[in-house]
């Protein structure tokens, strides 16, 4: 059987745009002679479509779209990822399903049975589970289809199971002979290898080829990676799709397997490299970012350069994402900026070839105490001091961002956002956080990668000891633990979700733990009023990490 793997880049709600996506596939498919096309999960509406599902407005055009894709797959089938209304019965009204089509006729619906609720999925708060499960003929073969979740389940990869059912266990014993998976599935560092591992054992186990097609773009925070492939029914592999790009693949399922993965993919499971890592980790931030400014409307940029390695590696993937010429870059010196700063940023913005400009906040600061001065006599600087020059830069840049039409991009990262080490209304301020879920130690590593062929970030913006800069002399390392202890302890306690004395356990230092996790529970305050962030990790601030601002459960 010759099959299409369209591995395409929806946009939630844009029907007319999603439509003209499949019918694009449809046509230079039909013409290459294939017979099956196999689209990604919630094509029609795109994904997460969130509370739009429980809008009927919605659902129609929903439903209109899908009978305009039905009527364009004319000589040629596929199975088309949408939403279907649930008849009666109690529960939600919308089930998440594949539909079989051939030749502008349905020929059948499978509705997803497992329904994630972690992390970042809600899917029981939107959709009716599937109660049944049918396999479909198909020019001699039955096929099984199954949606993105319904494939993490099997017994024989997880300790113990996930759900209390495994839908193509199901299929299988029904008689399918092809299983065909769609799926919304979105990209962790690693998680493209673990998802090809996870089905290779799916396929080795019950002896029976899979076609899996994943989406690919950014929507909101979350970024699909793409890497579709297609497995034989001893696990080899068939073919593969690039990751994070749109891509229409070719297989037949009886041919011949693919010896190696090809470069720019991420299936080669020999391959454990940290730059594979920082590879994928980049793309998925430049691609989140792109399609992040581009379907918000959004055609430049605006971006506080400090000369600090923060905000040099985001304006570089604003450069990849949407061009030099759409990126402005603002150094916002202060009394307490040294020389090399300045040179930095300038120099960094000569290299993306960037605007720039240079805006003192001197004044600002001076007019602003000069303001507070009567109400704050006699009483000693402190951090008010500084957060006020972080809060004058937020505010130059918001004014430019006004001005100019341009998305202001924020430049913390992950470890400064978890212990409180940025400033409301100041550095925070924005409407994107791109490294808001890059550890800064995972900054370095993708700073460096940047420089791989050449010196795009400065070196001594990479090698200088980290700085706010915000009062004489000052290093991070004056109120915060070495970045890479930081991190060790932070990915233990907000990925791993581990205790604080699971932590001393593991060797790492009591009182600094304590004091660690004391930091991030306190700023929970901080980073409900933060911009959105791109999501890189298993586990990022934003959706799927829910903690009540007030609180005083303290973790053990």
């Amino acid at each position: 059987m010759k099959i299409g793997l369209a591995q395409i880049n929806t946009t939630v709600g844009d029907f007319a745009g999603n439509l003209e996506s499949i019918r694009r596939c449809l046509d230079e498919f039909r013409q290459a002679k294939v017979e099956l096309v196999v689209f990604p999960e919630q094509a029609i509406p795109g994904y997460p479509a969130e509370d739009l599902l429980e809008r009927e407005d919605f659902i129609v055009a929903t439903e209109e779209t899908f009978a305009q894709a039905v009527d364009a797959c004319r000589g040629i089938a596929m199975v088309l990822g949408t939403v279907t209304r649930a008849e009666g019965g109690e529960g939600n009204q919308v089930y998440n399903s594949a539909v079989l089509v051939d030749d502008g006729r349905v020929v059948g619906t499978q509705h997803k049975t497992l329904l994630p609720t972690y992390d970042v999925f809600d899917e029981s708060r939107y959709f009716r589970a599937a109660s049944e499960h049918a396999v479909f003929e198909f020019h001699g073969q039955k096929l099984g289809l199954a949606i993105c979740e319904d494939y993490w389940n099997d017994p024989g990869f997880w300790e113990s199971p996930r759900y209390p059912v495994d839908p193509i266990e199901v299929l299988v014993e029904k008689g399918a002979e092809v299983l065909i998976g769609i799926a919304a599935s979105p990209y962790s560092l690693g998680r493209e290898r673990f998802r090809y591992r996870l089905l290779k054992n799916t396929a080795i186990r019950y002896r029976l080829p899979i076609v899996y097609t994943n989406l690919v773009g950014g929507n909101t925070t979350l970024v699909f990676d793409g890497g579709s492939f297609a497995l034989n029914a001893k696990g080899e592999l068939l073919a593969e799709a690039p990751v994070f790009r749109e891509a229409l693949t070719l297989l037949d399922l009886s041919g011949t397997p693919v010896v190696k993965s090809p470069p720019g993919t991420g299936l080669d499971e020999n391959d454990r490299t940290n730059e594979v890592t920082a590879e994928f980790a980049y793309q998925a931030l430049v691609l989140g970012t792109r399609d992040y400014m581009q379907k918000s409307g959004f055609k430049k940029a605006v971006i506080g350069l400090s000369g600090g390695i923060d905000s040099a590696l985001t304006a570089t993937i604003a450069c990849d994402a949407i061009g030099a010429e759409n990126v402005i870059g603002v150094s916002m010196p202060s009394r307490y900026s040294s020389a090399g700063s300045r040179t930095d940023a300038e120099w960094l913005a000569t290299n993306l070839k960037i605007d720039y400009h240079s805006v003192p906040i001197e004044n600002v600061f001076e007019a602003t105490l000069a303001t507070l001065g009567r109400l704050f006599k006699d009483l000693p600087a402190d951090v008010t001091e500084e957060n006020l020059q972080a809060r004058a830069r937020g505010m130059i840049l918001m004014a430019i961002s006004n001005k100019f039409g341009a998305l202001l991009l924020t430049t913390g990262n992950k470890s400064e956002l978890a212990v409180g080490y940025c400033t409301l209304y100041g550095d925070m301020s924005g409407g994107l956080a791109i490294i808001s879920d890059v550890p800064k130690t995972l900054v370095y590593r993708l700073a460096r990668w940047v420089n791989r062929d050449g010196e795009v970030i400065p070196t001594n913006t990479i090698e200088k000891p980290p700085s706010a800069e915000l009062r004489p002399d000052q290093k991070d390392e004056d109120s915060l633990p070495p970045y890479d202890v930081l991190d060790a302890i932070l990915e233990a306690y907000i990925e791993d979700g581990l205790g604080v004395q699971e932590m001393e356990s593991q060797g790492l230092d009591a009182q600094l733990v304590a004091e660690v996790v004391r930091l991030v529970d306190l700023n929970e305050y901080k980073r409900k009023q933060a911009a959105p962030g791109i999501r890189i990790t298993g586990k990022a601030f934003g959706p799927g990490r829910r903690f009540p601002i007030v609180q005083r459960f303290r973790r053990s």
